[in-house]
C-alpha cells in the first residue's frame, strides 16, 4: 500500500494565497461595513501578535549581541558606520526618486481636481505635533527616563539605547554577567519559538489586511493614479536590483542570494505593510546567514527606524508628482532644497505612525504644493506602503551583511551552507 505525503505549501506561498484571497474578498465586499470591520479587527489582531513579540526579541538579542561585542570603541565604530551607510543609501534613494519623477513626469497627465479626495486629519494631527519637535527634542527622546514606559509605548529608539548600555554593562562585570546573558539567550529562543507559532496565522492576517484596504478603497480609486503607482513600484524594483545590487557587488556579494533567503519575509512585509511583522524573523535569519549576532542585533532594529529606502523613494516621487499635478515648476535649486529637507525630515519622523505620509505633509509646503493635494493620494497610500515596506526590509538585510563584512564578522562558510538549503 502506497503512502502519499501531503504536499505542504511554504510560508511564502501560503501568504501569497492569503494575498489573493484578500484581493477577492476586498472586491466582493467593497463598501460592506460589517465585512470591513471584521477584516480590520482580524488584521489588527495579527499585527498585535507581532508587536507582542518584537520588543522582547529586540531587548534580549540586542543585549546579548552588545555583550558579545563588549568593546565600547568597537560598538562606536559599528554604530557610526551603520548610521553613515543608512544616510548615504537614503540620500541615493531620494535622488533616484527625483530623477525618475523628472524624467517620466507622472503628475503632468493628471487632472488633480478630478481625483477622489480622502480624509487626512489623522496625519495632519501627527504632523502638527511632529513640527513642534525639532532636532533636540528628537535626540532627547532617544534617552528613556523610564525604560518600562518606553517598552509599554513601543518606542524603539529608547529601547535600543537602553539595551546597548545594558549589554555593555553586562559585558563589563565579566563572569557575574553570564547569568544575565544565559537568561536573555533563553528568552530570545523562546520568543523565536513563539514567532514560528504566530507565523502560522500570517496568511489569515494578510488576507484580512489586504481585504480591508481594497474594500474601503475600491479598485476604481486606483485607475486614475495607476501611472503614479506603476512608476513608484518600478523605481523601487530598479533600486533593489540595480542600486542595492551594485552596493552588494562592491562588497563581493550577490543581491539575488539575499533575496532568495528573505523572499518569505519580503512577501510578508509587502502584504502586511508592516516592518514589525518581519523583524523577529529577520534577526533570526541574518544570524543564520552568517552575520555575527552582535551586528545583526544592532543593525536590524536601528534600520527599522533609520534606514527607510522605500519610504525615501516614495516621498521624493510623490512630492514631485504633486508639484507637476499643480503645474508648479521647480528649479534645480528648489529640488536640491527638497532633497535636503526630505533627508532631515525623514530622520526627524522616525518611529512616527504613518511616517512616510507625515514626512510629505511636513515637506510639500516648502515647494509651494497645497497640503490639500495630499488628500488625493491618501487613498492609495496603503497600496504604495506595501511596496516601500518591502524595500525597507531588503535594505535593512543588505545593510546587516555589508556592516558584517566591513567588520570581518561575516561567516562565508555558514552563509553558503544556509544558502544551499534554499537551492534544494
Amino acid at each position: 500500500m502506497k503512502h502519499y505525503k501531503w504536499y505542504r505549501l511554504s510560508l511564502g506561498w501560503q501568504i501569497m494565497l492569503g494575498l489573493v484571497m484578500g484581493i477577492i474578498l476586498g472586491v466582493v465586499f467593497y463598501g460592506n461595513q460589517i465585512a470591513i470591520t471584521t477584516m480590520q479587527n482580524i488584521g489588527t489582531m495579527f499585527i498585535s501578535l507581532i508587536q507582542m513579540i518584537v520588543l522582547p526579541i529586540v531587548v534580549s538579542c540586542l543585549t546579548v549581541g552588545i555583550a558579545s561585542i563588549g568593546d565600547i570603541k568597537k560598538l562606536g565604530r559599528v554604530g557610526l558606520k551603520t548610521l553613515i551607510y543608512f544616510e548615504l543609501m537614503t540620500t541615493i534613494a531620494i535622488a533616484v526618486g527625483m530623477v525618475v519623477a523628472n524624467v517620466l513626469h507622472p503628475g503632468t497627465m493628471i487632472n488633480i481636481h478630478s481625483l477622489h479626495s480622502s480624509d487626512i486629519s489623522q496625519y495632519m494631527a501627527t504632523a502638527k505635533a511632529a513640527k513642534h519637535s525639532g532636532i533636540w527634542e528628537t535626540l532627547m527622546g532617544i534617552i528613556p527616563t523610564n525604560i518600562f514606559a518606553s517598552l509599554s509605548k513601543g518606542d524603539m529608539m529608547p529601547v535600543i539605547f537602553f539595551s546597548v548600555f545594558f549589554g555593555l554593562g553586562t559585558a563589563a562585570i565579566g563572569e557575574k554577567g553570564k547569568v544575565i546573558i544565559d537568561f536573555l539567550q533563553a528568552v530570545s529562543e523562546v520568543m523565536f519559538k513563539v514567532t514560528n507559532w504566530v507565523m502560522h496565522v500570517a496568511p489569515i492576517g494578510v488576507c484580512a489586511l489586504i481585504g480591508v484596504a481594497l474594500a474601503e478603497m475600491g479598485i476604481s480609486a486606483l485607475i486614475p493614479l495607476g501611472y503614479f503607482v506603476i512608476i513608484t513600484y518600478a523605481t523601487m524594483i530598479f533600486f533593489i536590483i540595480v542600486v542595492m545590487g551594485l552596493v552588494a557587488r562592491l562588497f563581493k556579494f550577490n543581491i539575488f542570494h539575499l533575496l532568495k533567503v528573505i523572499k518569505d519575509e519580503i512577501v510578508l512585509a509587502f502584504s502586511t505593510a508592516s516592518s514589525e511583522a518581519v523583524l523577529p524573523r529577520m534577526i533570526d535569519k541574518m544570524d543564520k546567514f552568517g552575520v555575527s549576532q552582535g551586528i545583526v542585533s544592532f543593525v536590524i532594529p536601528t534600520g527599522y527606524t533609520f534606514n527607510l529606502d522605500g519610504s525615501a523613494i516614495y516621498q521624493s516621487i510623490a512630492a514631485l508628482f504633486l508639484a507637476q499635478a499643480y503645474h508648479i515648476h521647480l528649479s534645480l535649486g528648489q529640488q536640491i532644497t527638497l532633497l535636503v529637507v526630505l533627508m532631515i525630515t525623514s530622520k526627524g519622523m522616525a518611529g512616527v505612525p504613518g511616517a512616510s505620509f507625515v514626512v510629505l505633509l511636513a515637506t510639500i509646503s516648502t515647494i509651494g504644493v497645497p497640503v490639500t493635494g495630499l488628500t488625493f493620494i491618501a487613498g492609495i497610500d496603503r497600496l504604495v506602503d506595501m511596496g516601500r515596506t518591502a524595500v525597507n526590509v531588503v535594505g535593512n538585510s543588505l545593510a546587516t551583511v555589508i556592516i558584517g563584512k566591513s567588520e570581518h564578522e561575516f561567516d562565508q562558510k555558514k552563509s553558503d551552507e544556509y544558502l544551499a538549503t534554499y537551492n534544494k
